[in-house]
């Protein structure tokens, strides 16, 4: 049995959850939801929790197992709570700021970039400790676009430029050595 495909998905106050065959939608005070899972797996709504029990022991039906029950986990999380990511600029001159709801970032080109949020997305920037915060209720769309503005201007292995994730490990090259004796 997987072990995070057995652990029922606890549903907390404020949280609607519908089930219609293997179609879960899932309403919060954040957004709502609606994903439709595999024929193979079953899911239940009882007593406040959602539990997920696979019908086979086939190695793809194992498979989609603890992911469904993930994804679950991860739909009611995103509408009660939300997820948030958090991307760091480094470089001089670099920064970005709020355009209305559009993102204007200034990462060494000779245009601003800007990018618009998809719905259900937030941008929120701390021009101080140049930060940017990417929030939503949907986890993978959250993701997706911290790493297209990641895309924009990833950080440079020389000096440390661009842009990353807080608390992301840049790998750093040492550079040239500088001019040998003959």
């Amino acid at each position: 049995m997987s072990r995070i495909g057995r652990l029922p998905v606890v549903v907390p106050t404020g949280v609607q959850v519908d089930l219609v065959g293997s179609l879960v939608h899932i309403t919060g005070p954040k957004g709502e939801m609606k994903r439709e899972f595999s024929q193979a797996i079953s899911i239940a709504f009882e007593n406040g929790q959602i539990a997920v029990t696979r019908s086979s022991e086939e190695a793809n039906v194992r498979a989609l197992h603890g992911m469904t029950r993930a994804l679950i986990q991860n739909m009611v999380t995103g509408v009660s709570q939300g997820f948030t990511k958090v991307l760091e600029i480094d470089g001089v001159g670099y920064r970005a700021e709020m355009d209305g709801n559009n993102l204007k970032l200034f990462v060494g080109y000779s245009h601003p970039v800007i990018v618009e949020p998809d719905p259900g997305i937030s941008f929120d920037v701390d021009t101080k400790a140049r930060q940017i915060k990417v929030s939503g209720y949907d986890r993978e769309v959250v993701g997706q676009v911290a790493a297209d503005i990641r895309k924009v201007r990833p950080p440079e292995p020389y000096h440390g430029k661009g842009i990353h994730y807080l608390g992301e490990k840049i790998r750093r090259k040492a550079g040239k050595a500088g001019k040998g004796k003959k």
